[in-house]
């Protein structure tokens, strides 16, 4: 039996051509290189852009965080600053007043005085004493923030 094709006219892998070979093959055709950027810098955008908004909104968790801590530390620096005439306790809520001569922590909350409350002390806030020996505020007067921050 004879191969009655010319051996010069075939390539020797076929399947490795990177155009038709024969005429049942699938139709090449050179794709637009223009279009295929084009669509990869559209996703390549889109998935960068959702990766940065992200990142941008766990900064702003942080800063947050950040922020709180600080406030908490400013707070805890002006109560340890007070005059404290006892052991406070941790988990405890305690109030701090303000005198002419400073700052006062108390037991006693400000609805707790009934008449015999002292003229001279202005209800500031209410705080808790945490784990750490911050303290966080629970409650404030409105009027003075305990800290500047």
């Amino acid at each position: 039996m004879i191969n009655p094709i010319d051996k010069e006219k075939v390539a020797e892998f076929p399947g490795l051509l990177i155009y038709p070979h024969h005429l049942g093959s699938v139709v090449v055709r050179p794709e637009d290189e223009g279009k295929l950027k084009s669509r990869a810098l559209s996703a390549m955008r889109e998935q960068t852009a959702m990766a940065l908004q992200q990142i941008q909104k766990q900064v702003e968790l942080l800063a947050r965080q950040a922020k709180a801590i600080k406030h908490r530390a400013d707070t805890s620096e002006l109560i340890y600053e007070a005059r404290i005439s006892f052991e406070p306790f941790v988990g405890h809520t305690y109030h701090l007043y303000k005198r002419e001569e400073g700052h006062q922590l108390m037991m006693i909350g400000p609805d707790e005085w009934g008449r015999s409350k002292k003229k001279d002390l202005e209800y500031v806030s209410s705080v808790k004493l945490l784990s750490d020996h911050t303290w966080e505020i629970i409650k404030t007067s409105g009027v003075e923030e305990p800290v500047n921050s």
